[in-house]
This record gives structure tokens, sequence and C-alpha cells, in this order.
């Protein structure tokens, strides 16, 4: 497996940022030629850490680098500090999280890297603040990716956050702010309850996948999206695991469950015997 930290200069982010790639490995019986010349195109996974991350996370808590290599699977996981995948134009000189992703990371692996740009190709998935960041992307850019898992995480009822998720609704202030007002906050992107309700029906969303534990600080909010999902009708897949809370034996687990979810099961690719 090929394990890159790319350093560059982003239009979007107004300054350097690295991201992680992992790119598949060549497999035994092909010359260096062969494999390195090739035009074939791989899928593609587009995962994102939690609050405090960073791109190096997935790689140095979980084993997601032998997952991709035994899938032939690109890895593409960038940094957002804490802009919970939002465009903050105020932080500093700007930061537009949201926008960078789409119109900027994915042009340049595309351009750059073998990797498809076909919607069946592509999948989105991250943990606890990159799970809200995997539903913004796949609620928004529907057309982008094929399926979704929101680890940890769910879309929020922002009415409800004050007497049901004070800590959360303290964290959502700023949010709020930034989009100039709780109104305009309520019609942003960001607003990820609202949008699923008006796309639930349309047939236009990539297929979703949602797990937590059952020891998790947020399963109370888990279970009343779970209840309002079933109200939408939304075609997706719950997971409840016991014994398991927030944290990296969960998350190593379920992007497993994940893959598997996706479609993209074990090959051998990454078994060089």
């Amino acid at each position: 497996m090929a394990y890159l930290q790319l350093n560059f200069q982003s239009e979007y982010l107004m300054g350097n940022t690295t991201v992680s790639v992992v790119l598949p490995d060549k497999a035994r019986g092909l010359t260096p030629k062969e494999f390195y010349s090739q035009e074939k195109k791989y899928k593609v996974l587009w995962l994102l850490h939690g609050t405090f991350g960073d791109h190096s996370d997935w790689v140095r808590k979980s084993n997601i680098e032998l997952y991709a290599c035994e899938r032939d699977l690109i890895v593409v996981m960038p940094s957002a500090l804490n802009s919970n995948y939002a465009n903050w134009p105020e932080f500093s000189i700007g930061f537009n999280m949201y926008d960078y992703l789409t119109e900027e990371l994915m042009p340049l692996i595309y351009g750059w890297f073998p990797a498809s740009e076909k919607r069946e190709d592509n999948f989105i998935a991250g943990l606890s603040m990159g799970g809200r960041g995997t539903c913004v992307y796949a609620f928004n850019h529907p057309e982008k990716f094929a399926a979704a898992a929101v680890l940890s995480a769910c879309p929020r009822n922002v009415d409800l956050l004050p007497k049901q998720e004070p800590n959360m609704w303290k964290r959502t202030q700023g949010s709020i702010k930034n989009a100039g007002g709780l109104e305009k906050y309520l019609d942003s992107y960001e607003n990820t309850w609202k949008i699923l309700g008006e796309m639930a029906q349309t047939n236009r969303l990539p297929r979703l996948y949602f797990a937590i534990g059952k020891q998790d600080m947020f399963y109370d909010a888990f279970l009343s999206f779970q209840e309002y999902a079933k109200e939408l009708k939304l075609d997706a897949e719950f997971e409840i695991i016991d014994g398991y809370s927030h944290e990296w034996r969960f998350w190593d687990l379920t992007i497993q469950h994940a893959l598997s979810f996706f479609g993209l099961d074990d090959t051998g690719a990454g078994n060089p015997y």
C-alpha cells in the first residue's frame, strides 16, 4: 500500500493544508511498469475525522490502510480543524471547508490520482464531527456519492437542542453566528435535519448507514433521529452495538461494517501470499 501525506496551498482554506491518501498496492505478478502505467480507475472513500482531529487520525488509530488494501480502494482523509465541515469566511482570512472538499480537493484527487469520478465509485464516511460532515456532504451533494456512513453522529432537530442537548446547543452557537443568525442557519446547508426531511422520498439520496455505540454520549439523540427517520420512511440502515462508547474501537469496527454496506467486500488484494 502507498500512504501519502500531501501538503499543498489551498485556495479555499487560504493556506497550506495536509491530506492523507491511501493508494492501492501493486498486485504480485505485475511489473512496476505494467501496474503504474495502467489506466485503471479506483473507487474512492472520502473519510472524515472528528473534533480535535486531523488527516492522520484514521491512519494512526484504526486499520483503515489494511482495509483499503484488501479492497483495492483509494482513501482520502482531509484536515478540517474544528470547522464542523462548514465554511467560516470570518475565521482568520477565511477557512471554507464545506466548499474545499467538493470544489478543490475532489478535482485534485481526480486529476492527480487514478481515482474514479463516477458517483457509483465514490463513498463518504466520518465519525462524530466527521459524521455530521458526512451528512452535510451526502445530503447537499447526493450526486457525488453512492453511499454514506455516519458513525457516532446524526442530524439534530435544532428546535429541541436547548432542552435535550444543552452542550450541543452551546456548541452550535458559533455555527448560528457564522451563518448570520438562527433563521439563516435553519435555512442553510448545515441544517441536515430539515434537508433530510425534504429529500427523504426523492430517491436522490445516497444509500445511508448510521451506527452508534449503546454507551455513546449521543445515544439518546441517535434514538430520536431514528424515530424521525421512521416518520420520514427513510430508506437507511441503523446499527446499535452494545458495549461501545464514543471510541476508536467502535469506529474501527464500524468502518468495516460500512465498507461492507458500500459493497466493498474484501477481495484479498492486500494479501501478498
